[in-house]
């Protein structure tokens, strides 16, 4: 989950590497897509299955969309970065290590695939294609949730691409488990996610009235994250 670094003056591109600008924003199309197939998919499926019993549901939930984002950001990791998420490429371009052209081409790419994988998990189930949600996710416990769970993954993200940039699909998707179980909110810590969700009105649904809220302290929480981070990891002497 990580590109080149930015060179000094940020209005020149980064290096793509072996993959071009079309390749990077295919990857973050893609991969936004399958993981709201996987999220609202998973949700759909385990209300059906679980007899009315929410704690069975959300743990099929959980555990469906903690797999698929080690399976995801391994695959797409080499080719974008996989961030699947408009919080993790700001986080980037704050550390420059992205331009904001790439960084506002990324947000457009994932808010895309992640509203294309939300009709996608629509259809596979027989449900409407366009809905809107209807389940409130209100309150300033909610809203504190989404700035912890975003928070940390941050916090993950740039602890292990630190220290041990080979676990970081792994690390990515254990927190993301445990962060469902753990916040109020269940972990959304996207603000595509929040927004796609908004238009399922399934188990993993956001009432529109809830998502600004959400995405106001995800990218809060972000912005935290990047300075909280920048200064312990940063091992230089004073």
């Amino acid at each position: 989950m990580r590109d080149a670094k930015a060179p000094a003056d940020a209005s020149l591109e980064p290096p793509l590497g072996p993959f071009t600008f079309a390749r990077r924003i295919a990857a973050e199309v893609l991969g936004a897509a399958l993981l709201l197939a996987i999220v609202v998919g998973s949700g759909i499926m385990g209300e059906r299955l679980a007899g009315g019993n929410t704690a069975i549901a959300l743990l099929g939930n959980t555990l469906a969309t903690g797999a698929g984002l080690v399976v995801l950001i391994t695959v797409f990791g080499p080719v974008s970065g996989a961030h699947f998420n408009p919080a993790v490429t700001l986080a980037f371009a704050i550390r420059r290590e992205l331009t904001v052209r790439l960084a506002l081409a990324y947000v457009a790419a994932q808010t895309v695939g992640a509203v294309l994988g939300t009709f996608i998990a629509h259809a596979m189930f027989a449900e409407p294609i366009l809905q809107v949600a209807t389940k409130l996710r209100d309150g300033p416990a909610q809203a504190g949730s989404e700035f912890v769970a975003t928070f940390g993954l941050l916090a993950t993200i740039l602890g292990t691409l630190r220290f041990r940039p080979d676990f970081t699909p792994c690390a990515v998707g254990l927190y993301i488990t445990s962060a469902y179980w753990f916040t109020a909110s269940t972990a959304f810590a996207n603000p595509a996610v929040t927004l796609a969700r908004s238009l399922s009105d399934t188990f993993a649904g956001i009432a529109p009235s809830s998502a600004p809220a959400f995405i106001v302290a995800q990218l809060a929480g972000a912005v935290a994250a990047v300075l909280t981070f920048g200064w312990l990891l940063d091992a230089r002497r004073a």
